[in-house]
């Protein structure tokens, strides 16, 4: 996450909300993940563990962008932890573990994993930012040949300039590309 918020309150307003799940993504890493499972496990929540990585952009290193990786089960939480491992290990820059978009293979590591597109962060986001809407859908279409049947187009607005276009430009490649949306808020 991008925040501060406390673990035993943001699970124990999902309860009270009656929210049958929960997940947890920190950026980067997965620092809460133990915490949180066993905090939402407690008030009946499904704990649901992910990370929010960058991704290392080979044509200009200071842009990396971002997918949002949640495991679906235990081998995808197992590769998500290997993924951010070799990233803090062997692939930083300026201080930021990048995973390198050539780790992620369909019958590799990003098996048991889905991955949301990372919003106006995430390759497809910036693309449509850029007024590139074929490169959005290349982009689209290279992830979900990476995550087959698990990659979502993620839809946010959280009142930042730009993000009801974003939201309308999003949904049109979704709809063309034939892939799923996925409403997402950081808290």
């Amino acid at each position: 996450a991008d925040g501060i918020v406390r673990l035993d309150d943001v699970v124990k307003a999902a309860a009270k909300d009656g929210q049958g799940a929960l997940a947890l993504t920190d950026l980067a890493n997965m620092f809460g993940a133990i915490r949180f499972y066993k905090e939402a496990r407690g008030k009946g929540v499904k704990p649901i563990i992910g990370c929010d990585a960058g991704i290392t952009n080979p044509a200009d290193r200071d842009k990396p962008s971002r997918l949002l990786l949640l495991a679906r089960d235990r081998e995808g939480y197992l590769n998500l932890c290997q993924l951010l491992s070799k990233a803090w290990l062997g692939n930083q820059y300026r201080g930021r573990a990048e995973i390198g978009p050539s780790w992620l293979q369909p019958d590799g590591l990003a098996r048991g994993l889905l991955a949301l597109s990372g919003a106006q962060m995430g390759d497809v986001g910036a693309a449509l930012a850029a007024g590139n809407p074929d490169l959005a859908l290349q982009c689209a279409k290279h992830w979900e040949s990476v995550f087959p049947g698990a990659f979502y187009i993620e839809l946010q607005r959280t009142g930042q300039q730009g993000m009801g276009t974003y939201v309308q430009q999003a949904v049109q490649l979704a709809v063309k590309a034939g892939l799923p949306v996925v409403a997402t808020h950081p808290i």
